[in-house]
């Protein structure tokens, strides 16, 4: 192990235990003496590390004593082992003495003289005692069946006796370590992941578990026992400079904070409970209890990503050794531009030039979120290494790529906490520093305030589909406390800074307003509806003023404040809480007027004239940052859309925003797409497509279908391959479509709001067509990972039963239960 205490003292040894001979040291009553004068206020200026020193030498010298007087030596076929904190030097108060007692096949008459007399004294002395009685064998055997009696034995010690014993054991467990580990790592990645579950984490928690959270004093014993058979770099991963941190000095942090839990409580204690933190605090000489929080979560983070990505290394590394190697080796699956999964990770493909590429990082990001592959150790170093800023404003495809981590659900917590671990999250949003580890002043609060608002984001994904602009929603869930820890109204510094990041991030300046406006009055509708009189007209007034009127930002704070309630903590949001903002809400939009009904956009005086001829017509043109404009062009006729849609999904091009027109002479379909990796294909190519699919000679929509049929059974088989603690799918907001008023009576609009996936578009306007309805004009938008997709469409039914077979065949494309709102006013 790389934390070691160094050898106690001879004046230390005579102060502590204020005896002349060690010989006369050996009863229950010299022990208990010993120790509770230890811990008594004349050594309370001990600080932990000598604490732990001392109390390591009292019972060594008690151990060896007895040993001399029960006959232990070194030539008497006796041996005494310690293990655990014993064995590793770092003997707490009030901790078990797990001590084994070596012998030599003695018989059991001499056994049972030998243990009365070294057990019964401490049991007399109240000490908590683990011990075992075992030959060498018969302990290797408990070892090559027990993992945890395997682990221990990894750090066992010699105490007393003789000598060959100890060795023999020693020696011999850790060769079995070394020989079994292929066999055992299933074993022990399963069992830490359930200690991770069934503890919690040590990070971001108002009470952790030292010893046993995730991040917390086991998890470096685990990193020793992998280190021990050279599967992870155990020296590397304890030096100062680490991205990370140092996992020597964060678990040293724990082991001292622990030591006082032990000293000030009077009793052996592994969560650290809120009533001793004050005084341990002071103790340590490190303000208060808010600063000793935020020093525990600041060390459980950096010893968590050390494990985390410690087990994956140990993992891959025995899959990558013997003959498995060379009959299985790990396929690159590629994931996004320069980003591919290999061996259960996100890594960098090998055209990848990270110095050359700031979007880099964000592209990492997204396909470790939205796939559930964790980031990759090697790569994150090299990106923190190497990744340049990113320019200001930020390029769009970078803000696409942030805006698809904040609406992954779940994975999104452990992306961000990778790049936070290693200075990349710190790069992107500088304002972060002040609220990272910063501990609620709220009770309320469950979470640290960064980890809160990455939980708000996680509340938010899965209802991105009740508002119009999900995307800002993101946003705000992400900001909305970023004013905290600065010593004024967090509101409103949060407003400020919020202006200055969307700025940054490269939003317009209506929508960097909006995101303002969230973090401003985020806590505006929980506050007033639970202590305002909701029937006082004024009240009303004064929140739609306080919104400027903007019915949008009314229902994007509504989801906000939900969201915000649920990552808060059990209990803050209620059926009660919810009844009165709805009821808020509905009076504010009575007094807020509506948005402009969705419309046609206009088609410019160019793509008119390609029309004009009745022929096939596709274009690419560069639009902005590493954006094209696709135009496709063909005569009027059912499917033309949908399969003009399956062309470019075939062809990796996803569609970020697209608008149909009908005129006299054609169709014309305009999309902003980008490709997901490399050059975009060439017009030629996508004409011959288009023109295949208009003639029948090639069925796009079933070659689409079958790709996605692939991917998914590929991603069952990926899932069959439990890894406790990284989910295999990501949680998605439900589908909801929409029925908007239209001022023409034969025409109806309807707006589909679901996750987006590749050639989502396509199967949409292909229900449409299935559903008999002609579509006149559409406007397609991507907000991150949310799609938002209006079309009007001439049905060639009545309204009441077009609607009921468009909603058939959506839902059959969405493939979960969907929300379906019915006559929703335009811009709502």
């Amino acid at each position: 192990m790389g934390l070691r205490c160094p050898e106690p003292s001879a004046t230390q040894l005579a102060g502590v235990l204020k005896v002349e001979q060690a010989e006369t040291f050996s009863t229950a009553a010299d022990l208990v003496a010993a120790r509770g004068e230890l811990l008594s206020s004349d050594h309370r200026h001990l600080a932990p590390a000598e604490l732990r020193l001392a109390w390591l030498d009292l019972h060594e010298s008690w151990l060896s004593a007895k040993a001399a007087e029960t006959g232990i030596t070194d030539t008497s076929g006796f041996a005494i082992v310690g293990v655990g904190g014993l064995g590793r030097r770092e003997l707490l108060p009030y901790s078990d003495l797990d001590l084994l007692l070596l012998h030599d096949n003695m018989p059991d008459d001499v056994l049972g003289q030998v243990a009365d007399q070294l057990w019964y004294p401490l049991w007399d002395a109240n000490i908590r005692l683990d011990h075992s009685v075992r030959t060498v064998s018969g302990a290797l055997r408990i070892a090559n069946s027990d993992i945890m009696a395997a682990l221990g034995m990894l750090e066992a010690r010699h105490i007393a006796g003789e000598e060959r014993l100890s060795t023999e054991l020693i020696d011999g467990a850790r060769r079995q370590w070394r020989s079994g580990i292929r066999s055992r790592i299933s074993e022990l990645v399963g069992m830490t992941y359930s200690r991770w579950q069934r503890c919690g984490r040590i990070a971001q928690r108002a009470e952790p578990d030292l010893k046993s959270g995730r991040g917390g004093l086991r998890d470096v014993q685990l990193l020793d026992a992998l280190a021990f058979v050279q599967l992870i770099d155990r020296y590397g991963i304890s030096q100062p400079d680490m991205p990370a941190g140092s996992l020597d000095s964060s678990y040293l942090t724990l082991l001292d904070v622990r030591t006082e839990l032990h000293r000030v409580s009077g009793r052996e204690r592994d969560q650290l409970l809120a009533q001793f933190a004050d005084e341990i605090s002071a103790a340590l000489d490190i303000g208060d209890r808010f600063d000793l929080a935020r020093l525990l979560s600041n060390a459980g983070r950096t010893i968590s990503y050390h494990a985390e990505t410690g087990l994956r290394t140990a993992e891959n590394a025995l899959q990558r050794r013997g003959l498995s190697a060379l009959v299985r080796r790990p396929k690159r699956r590629p994931l996004h531009e320069g980003v591919v999964e290999y061996g259960r990770e996100v890594v960098l493909a090998r055209e990848a030039q990270p110095e050359h590429d700031p979007g880099l990082v964000l592209r990492v990001a997204a396909a470790s979120a939205v796939n559930g592959i964790p980031i990759g150790a090697a790569t994150l170093k090299r990106l923190a290494d190497s990744a340049p800023q990113l320019p200001t404003p930020w390029p769009r495809e970078a803000l696409d790529d942030l805006l698809v981590v904040l609406s992954a659900g779940p994975t999104t917590v452990e992306t961000i906490e990778a790049l936070d671990r290693t200075g990349l999250w710190g790069r992107l949003l500088p304002e972060w520093g002040p609220i990272r580890d910063l501990p609620p002043r709220d009770i309320a609060h469950k979470w640290t305030v960064d980890r809160h608002l990455i939980e708000t984001a996680v509340h938010a994904a899965p209802l991105a589909t009740r508002v119009a602009r999900p995307d800002l929603l993101a946003l705000g869930a992400l900001l909305h406390d970023i004013g905290k820890g600065r010593g004024t109204d967090h509101s409103v510094l949060g407003a400020e800074l919020a202006v200055s990041i969307c700025t940054r991030l490269g939003l317009s300046a209506e929508d960097t307003e909006m995101v303002s406006k969230l973090v401003r009055h985020h806590l505006l509708l929980p506050i007033t509806a639970t202590r305002s009189d909701l029937n006082d007209p004024a009240t009303i007034e004064a929140v739609s003023d306080a919104l400027g009127g903007d019915p949008q930002l009314l229902d994007v704070l509504r989801t906000l404040s939900e969201a915000d309630s649920n990552a808060t903590g059990p209990g803050v949001w209620s059926d009660w809480k919810a009844l009165l903002i709805d009821d808020l809400v509905r009076r504010c939009r009575m007094v807020m007027a509506g948005e402009p009904l969705p419309r046609a956009e206009p088609t410019p005086p160019d793509y008119l004239a390609l029309a004009a001829d009745q022929q096939v017509h596709v274009e690419i043109r560069p639009s902005d940052s590493e954006r094209i404009d696709a135009v496709m062009v063909a005569p009027d006729e059912p499917g033309l859309v949908s399969k003009a849609a399956a062309v470019l999904a075939l062809n990796s091009l996803r569609v970020h925003s697209a608008s149909v027109n009908v005129h006299p002479g054609g169709a014309i379909t305009e999309f902003v797409v980008s490709p997901l990796f490399g050059p975009p294909p060439a017009p030629e190519l996508l004409r011959q497509q288009f023109v295949g699919a208009l003639n029948g000679d090639a069925d796009v929509l079933d070659a689409l279908e079958k790709r996605d049929s692939d991917v998914a059974g590929a991603a069952s088989v990926r899932a069959g391959h439990v890894e406790a603690g990284v989910p295999v799918t990501r949680s998605t907001a439900p589908p909801r479509i929409l029925w908007l008023d239209t001022a023409a009576p034969s025409q109806l609009v309807v707006e589909v709001r679901a996750t987006d996936r590749t050639g989502l578009l396509a199967l949409l306007a292909r229900a449409l067509e299935q559903a008999g309805a002609d579509i006149v004009w559409a406007k397609v938008n991507t907000f991150g990972s949310t799609a938002a997709d209006v079309f009007c469409v001439r049905a060639p039914t009545a309204p009441g039963s077009a609607r009921a077979a468009i909603e058939h065949h959506l839902l059959a494309v969405l493939g979960t239960p969907a929300d379906v709102v019915r006559d929703e006013p335009g811009g709502e």
